[in-house]
């Protein structure tokens, strides 16, 4: 076996769990009689009593929120369908109600691990040789319900990290009620789903090539309006129509919000258990136009959905399903451009072994190759890819994780070919990364793993999680990996 002499270094930084963060977010302690019974409760109070409350709840909450009054308006317009329409309400009263219906979530409360890394779309007034970077990483809070948020920094020539101040402060996006969708797609989805039929063709041929929700409901409604006794069919039709309509949504930060005040929470019913291990990239199209792309998955506690992000900016987001017979599994990531005229991705389709797709359309994606199965004794149980892969003059460095004996993950390294990537150059027959003693211990012991990383200064940048707790960042000299691969590939 090649013996293997990398001179990776750790740096001392170490990302831990904050419980303080927190979001104020609605809070729905029953069914429809409970909250009647708690609104009854609050509607009983004098004005005086209910001014005296709201005035001790702001004091109370106001320094651990930017605007807690519009938070409790918010969770007011959720709950007002159950008070009777002949009562007035006061503005005080109606920030009261809300208080009552809104609760904190400690964001980070259980763990903050699986970091990803890409350069910052603002790259201005920097030295030269510094890099101005985003890491994103997975929170998880009560429930084990994760979410993504954010930090920024620079890197120097040196490679030595600065990281922008953390904000105690902490908010979800604005949910933009009415995204645009596009019909081309939107009809393709709906056939992946076998859900193309007449019926679906009649409600979709009405609607323009980019269409919003209202649009779609009025159609889904002139469809209604057809039949005096609505058959089966039309009601199963329209209920997909809708999951696909909400699992495809736009967010929007307020603009004077820092990055680490941005948190990415789970908005649709597919999301409600939790958005798991976002890989971002950064990605150059054919004309030079840049994206960030981030594949994620999300979870309901039965089952899970890839998904896509797309940002320019990191304050406005759209979310997209993947689609396709060979979106399956989790842990797909993006190349981060086209190569041969097509997007390429790697992916996991059987839980085991490490797959290859190519796709004409971004969201959708209908083969995988076979790209490698478990080689070594390290990676005996099931291999997966550890964010997307860098481009070299050499070829793409893969990283992977592998997964041993007393479920030991580690990270690896494949070498791809440039042109033709479903060819494994060179694989290192050792881990890149193994856990440390002082990483082992956490929240699922004996973890290393990381979402992405990124190359800068002849040097790879891997920010990584240790037993999904926590996570640290490591540094690998560039020309040192690549000189490791192309001795494994010589070798073999």
């Amino acid at each position: 076996m090649f013996e293997l002499s990398l001179d990776v270094r750790r740096k001392e930084t170490r990302f831990q769990s904050e419980p303080s963060r927190v979001i104020a977010k609605s809070y729905l302690p029953g069914g429809e009689t409970r909250t009647k019974h708690i609104i009854k409760r609050i509607l009983a109070l004098s004005e005086e009593q209910s001014n005296q409350l709201l005035g001790d709840l702001i004091a109370d909450f106001s320094r651990r929120h930017k605007n807690i009054k519009q938070i409790f308006k918010n969770n007011f317009a959720i709950i007002k369908q159950w008070i009777p329409e002949n009562i007035v309400l006061s503005a005080e009263k109606k920030c009261l109600l809300g208080a009552y219906f809104t609760h904190e979530y400690s964001i980070e409360g259980a763990a903050f691990f699986n970091p990803s890394i890409v350069p910052h779309p603002d790259q201005s007034h920097l030295k030269e040789g510094c890099l101005r970077f985003i890491l994103s990483f997975r929170s998880t809070g009560e429930g084990h319900i994760s979410s993504i948020e954010f930090r920024s920094g620079i890197l120097n020539k040196n490679n030595d990290f600065t990281f922008d101040p953390v904000s105690r402060l902490v908010e979800t996006p604005d949910l933009i009620e009415n995204p645009t969708y596009d019909k081309y797609v939107f009809s393709l989805k709906i056939e992946d789903m076998e859900a193309k039929h007449r019926i679906s063709d009649e409600i979709l041929q009405t609607l323009p090539d980019q269409f919003k929700l209202h649009q779609l409901q009025h159609s889904i409604q002139q469809e209604l309006d057809k039949y005096p006794d609505p058959p089966p069919l039309l009601h199963e039709t329209i209920e997909k129509l809708y999951w696909l309509a909400k699992s495809n949504y736009e967010l929007k930060f307020k603009f004077d919000r820092r990055i680490s005040e941005r948190v990415i929470f789970p908005v649709s019913e597919n999301e409600s258990r939790g958005i798991e291990d976002a890989r971002f990239v950064k990605f150059v199209g054919d004309d030079g136009d840049i994206n960030y792309y981030a594949t994620y998955t999300a979870y309901n506690g039965f089952n899970i959905l890839p998904q896509l992000l797309e940002t320019k900016d990191f304050f406005h987001f759209k979310i997209r399903t993947l689609n396709g017979k060979a979106v399956q599994n989790k842990g797909m990531a993006l190349f981060p451009r086209k190569i041969g005229g097509k997007y390429m991705m790697i992916s996991r389709q059987d839980g085991e072994n490490m797959y290859i797709m190519a796709s004409d359309n971004l969201h959708f994606w209908h083969q995988a190759k076979l790209l490698q199965e478990p080689k070594y004794p390290w990676e005996f149980i099931q291999i997966g890819n550890c964010g997307s892969p860098l481009e070299t003059d050499a070829g793409w460095i893969l990283l992977t994780h592998g997964v041993g004996a007393m479920r030991k993950y580690c990270i690896g390294a494949y070498l791809l070919d440039l042109e033709d990537p479903t060819k494994v150059i060179g694989q290192l027959p050792e881990p890149l990364l193994s856990p440390m003693e002082n990483e082992r211990e956490g929240y699922v012991p004996n973890v290393l793993y990381t979402c992405g990383a990124i190359i800068h200064n002849d040097e790879v940048i891997i920010p990584y999680s240790m037993s999904d707790t926590a996570s640290g960042i490591a540094v690998v000299p560039l020309k040192q990996l690549l000189t490791r691969l192309q001795a494994s590939a010589a070798a073999s």
